[in-house]
C-alpha cells in the first residue's frame, strides 16, 4: 500500500467516523428529548440539517425515532465501507448491496452503543467532579443519559443514596456489543472496519 492510498483510507475512516458520530448524536438528541436550544444541540442540528433535508419528506420522525437519521446513518456507514474497500483495492470482495446495507446497519448500531457507553462514562465522571454544574455540555450529558438510566433505576431497590444503575447499564451495553460483534461476524463484516466491532 502506497502513502497516497494510506492517507486516503485514513481520511475516509476518520472524517467519515466524525460525520457519522454527529449524525448518531442527532438521533440520540431526538430520542432523549434533549434541550433543542442548548448550544451544543444547536451545533449538531446545524451540521446535520443539510444532510437530513433530502430524507425528511419521506421519513419523518415518529415518536422517539427519527427515521431520517436512522436511514442517513446506515447509508453513511455503508458508503464508508464501500469507499474503504474500493480505495484499498478490495472491490472484488465488496458484498452485494443488501449485505452492504446490513453491514451499515450493524455498524451504525455499534456506534450508537459506543456513544451511549462514552456518555455513561462522562456522566459518572461529571457526577464526581462537577455535580450540579450548569455547563451546556454537562446538562446535555444528563439529558441524554437520564432516559436510559431510568428503567435500570426502577429495577434496583433503594440502596441508601448510592446509584448502582450505571453498572446494570454497562452490563447491558456490553451484552449488546457482544451480540452486534457476533452478528457482524455472521454477516461476514471484516473485523476492524467498523468502530467498536
Amino acid at each position: 500500500m502506497n502513502a497516497a492510498t494510506e492517507i486516503l483510507l485514513y481520511l475516509i475512516r476518520n472524517v467519515g467516523a466524525l460525520l457519522l458520530i454527529v449524525v448518531v448524536l442527532r438521533g440520540v438528541l431526538h430520542t432523549s428529548r434533549a434541550n433543542f436550544y442548548n448550544p451544543i444541540s444547536q451545533l449538531i442540528v446545524r451540521l446535520t440539517n443539510p444532510l437530513l433535508a433530502p430524507f425528511r419528506g419521506l421519513f419523518p420522525p415518529r415518536g422517539r425515532i427519527d427515521w431520517a437519521v436512522v436511514l442517513l446513518a446506515v447509508l453513511l456507514q455503508s458508503t464508508m465501507l464501500a469507499a474503504i474497500a474500493w480505495v484499498a483495492g478490495d472491490s472484488w470482495s465488496l458484498p452485494g448491496l443488501p449485505t452492504l446495507i446490513a453491514w451499515g446497519a450493524v455498524g451504525a448500531m455499534g456506534l450508537l452503543v459506543n456513544v451511549y457507553f462514552f456518555i455513561l462514562i462522562a456522566m459518572i465522571v461529571v457526577s464526581w467532579v462537577a455535580p450540579g454544574s450548569r455547563h451546556p455540555a454537562i446538562e446535555l450529558i444528563w439529558q441524554i443519559s437520564e432516559p436510559v438510566m431510568t428503567p435500570f433505576r426502577s429495577l434496583l431497590p433503594n440502596m441508601g443514596g448510592i446509584d448502582f444503575s450505571p453498572i446494570l447499564l454497562f452490563v447491558g451495553l456490553n451484552v449488546l456489543q457482544i451480540g452486534l460483534r457476533h452478528l457482524a461476524m455472521s454477516l461476514g463484516l471484516p473485523t476492524g472496519l467498523v468502530f467498536g466491532l
